[in-house]
């Protein structure tokens, strides 16, 4: 389940700040960040784990593609560092180091600023874990910050440094589109996840309603909504990119750019299936307890309806009268029996007849 607290944060450290102040939002971290680079061409590879984000800035002049990735936006002066050297804007940067961004795309001219919201599925904790990823795409460079270690993109790692594919025959721009693919894609791995689960609470709604299987329900329902607030967007950026005039996304990229919104409409279409489906299983819930309950009912209802002609029968013998005729009578005690039994059977083959059994 997705905590509340990962969305609503406490802000107050900002109140009274001017605008283009970073400040860290997110959870505290005590882990040291992590600065890879991978700078590459059809010819040429070379990758590196630097301690100092001011080895990495050479790079920016580089002739080749450069991908500088930073794991960890928890300390603001390593931000602050890269920003003033790619010359970014200080409202990127403090959008940068507050992990509560909406999924957005920004036009800047020079470099192109992109927010994704980064999904996985943590079995041991078994929840959503959600992770602001932002791209900044300039010409000959991305720069991507995180903000822990731990991706998705070792696929993307492993086909540059395979020279599978046409990678290291494109430009930046084309990684920055493999990224936001690669991204995309992995929503379809957390919902095939999250659709197993919807089926086996289906049944367990239908066949064995219980408290423990309406809390299931509520907490995926939960998870629906955060994840339609992390995916929704989406389309907007997508949309924004393919049909941008920037000349940093050539005409050949923004032609893939458009299967990736065919991917992300698909994603959103599953999410509000979803959600549909727990809306509707929540009633179902309802209509099975209602069901089990009227079962019950039923069941009392018609043992109690046998017992009244005999409690009546039993009730008129029962009775304290000196001069009853069949208190004298030797087989009164078994034939009183006879007519109760006789009660009973006639009873129940009538409510067979009637299918009320």
């Amino acid at each position: 389940m997705i905590s509340l607290n990962k969305f609503i944060k406490k802000r107050g450290k900002k109140i009274g700040l001017p605008p283009g102040t970073p400040v860290y939002t997110g959870d505290k971290k005590e882990e040291k960040v992590r600065i890879s680079v991978i700078d590459y061409r059809e010819d040429h590879f070379q990758e590196i784990e630097v301690k100092n984000i001011e080895e990495c800035f050479p790079f920016k002049d580089s002739p080749n593609v450069t991908w500088i990735n930073i794991d960890g936006i928890h300390q603001v002066d390593i931000i602050e560092k890269t920003g003033r050297q790619f010359e970014l804007h200080p409202l990127i940067i403090e959008d940068i180091v507050n992990p509560q961004q909406r999924p957005k795309m920004e036009d800047f001219g020079d470099y192109i600023y992109v927010v994704f919201k980064m999904l996985q599925y943590d079995d041991k904790e078994n929840q959503i874990k959600i992770e602001q990823v932002s791209l900044i795409v300039g010409k000959n460079y991305v720069l991507s910050f995180q903000e822990m270690k731990g991706d998705i993109f070792e696929p993307v790692r492993n086909r540059i440094r395979n020279n599978k594919g046409r990678i290291r025959r494109m430009l930046s721009d084309y990684l920055a589109y493999v990224l936001m693919d690669t991204i995309v894609d992995n929503y379809f791995v957390l919902l095939e996840n999250l659709g197993e689960r919807i089926e086996e609470l289906e049944d367990k709604v239908v066949m064995d309603p219980r408290p423990v299987t309406l809390q299931q329900v509520y907490r995926l329902k939960r998870d629906m909504i955060f994840l339609r607030k992390s995916v929704w967007p989406l389309r907007e950026v997508i949309s924004g990119l393919e049909r941008a005039e920037s000349p940093l996304f050539r005409k050949g990229t923004q032609n893939y750019l458009r299967d990736v919104y065919d991917h992300t409409i698909q994603a959103i279409e599953t999410v509000e299936t979803f959600r549909d489906m727990l809306s509707g299983m929540h009633d179902t819930y309802l209509s099975s307890i209602s069901n089990r309950m009227n079962e019950i009912m039923k069941v009392l209802t018609i043992i109690a309806t046998i017992f009244i002609p005999l409690t009546f029968v039993a009730g008129i013998y029962g009775m304290n009268f000196k001069f009853m005729p069949e208190l004298e009578w030797r087989w009164a005690y078994f034939a009183v029996w006879g007519v109760l039994a006789a009660i009973a059977v006639t009873m129940l083959f009538y409510f067979r007849r009637k299918k009320w059994l």
